[in-house]
């Protein structure tokens, strides 16, 4: 498989020929008519049947495969390609984005056909008009973390009339306002930064605090950033992840979900035999150790169902937050959504 990192003029004649056609016509006007018909349909709908699939994941590396999780082992080692090619997909085009929102926006677009992001930016693009489909949660344990620049605020109180930097439309997006809201600080201003310029700027002292996650919140624990607070201390704001896929690619594939979780459920399995490869694995990716992964991200953490109760919870709650605080545009059905 392969896989990318981002086709008769004589009068007696002219009687027997009508002759012929006159034939042919008759038979194809009774099979018409006849149960060949749907034998047809089935293979017309066979020849539209996608052979490529354009996959989009959160975080740009130099593996060119997402980071993590089953999805990324199965990329790596090649195993959801393998189980992809026996359904006559026999291209995969992976392609990292930095953010949520940018690849919701490549779905919506019709430049990628499914992809792995976290369940704020994909409950806003399906708000908001986007033609997807939840296909699964693979994990439901997404930590956001609210540090302070240094010699600044002590407490979550001190962020009134301050300046905060965030990922807009990310899951750090809404666990910040919703701590803020908890906390009852309702005067400050967010402003939208990738986190390696937020990091900068609150260096600077250009903001007063940032969100982060994951490795990248390691290092500024390490690098003596006060931390005011982290999801751990508040369970409905814990994020979740969310695979989608797009209406389009469902209607020419419509088995193309229960395939996927079948790939990536053997992705997993793989995983768990090889431990210590794949901690390795995601450090490479991630420009840390495996130490610092067992702790952010820890394989008990992945999850070997498309959905749990838990996590259909967690997202359900996420998405009333975002109704309400008018971050998505309108309410909606999650059974409309979600497909199982």
């Amino acid at each position: 498989m392969k896989t990318t990192h981002h086709k008769n003029t004589k009068h007696g004649r002219f009687w027997k020929s009508a002759v012929i056609l006159a034939g042919l016509l008759a038979v194809i006007v009774v099979q018409g008519c006849s149960p060949s018909k749907r034998t047809g349909d089935a293979a017309e709908a066979a020849a539209d049947k996608p052979t490529v699939l354009n996959y989009g994941y959160i975080g740009i590396n130099k593996l060119n495969v997402p980071s993590s999780g089953a999805e990324g082992w199965g990329f790596h080692k090649g195993i959801i390609q393998e189980e992809l090619k026996k359904h006559g997909i026999t291209q995969v085009n992976l392609t990292g984005f930095p953010n949520g929102p940018d690849q919701t926006e490549s779905l919506v677009s019709g430049r990628l056909d499914a992809g792995s992001l976290g369940d704020t930016p994909a409950i806003i693009a399906y708000a908001s008009g986007a033609k997807t489909r939840l296909i699964s949660q693979p994990a439901t344990y997404s930590i956001g973390y609210l540090f302070a620049k240094k010699g600044g605020a002590k407490s979550i109180k001190d962020l009134e009339g301050k300046t905060i930097a965030i990922q807009k439309g990310s899951f750090m997006h809404r666990y910040v306002v919703g701590l803020l809201k908890q906390e009852g600080v309702k005067d400050y201003k967010l402003v939208h930064m990738l986190i390696p310029d937020a990091q900068a700027a609150l260096a600077r002292g250009d903001v007063d605090a940032l969100t982060n996650n994951g490795v990248q919140a390691m290092k500024q624990i390490d690098e003596g950033y006060p931390l005011l607070d982290d999801a751990t201390k508040h369970p409905d704001l814990i994020g979740t992840s969310a695979t989608v896929v797009s209406d389009a690619f469902l209607a020419k594939f419509p088995d193309f979900p229960k395939i996927w979780n079948e790939a990536r459920k053997k992705a997993l399995d793989d995983l768990k035999q090889h431990e210590d490869e794949y901690y390795q694995f995601v450090a490479d990716a991630q420009g840390t150790t495996p130490e610092v992964i067992k702790k952010i991200s820890p394989i008990s953490e992945i999850k070997d169902t498309p959905f749990t109760d838990d996590g259909l919870k967690l997202i359900e709650g996420t998405k009333d937050f975002l109704v309400e605080e008018k971050l998505a545009k309108k309410d909606f059905d999650m059974n409309d959504w979600v497909l199982k």
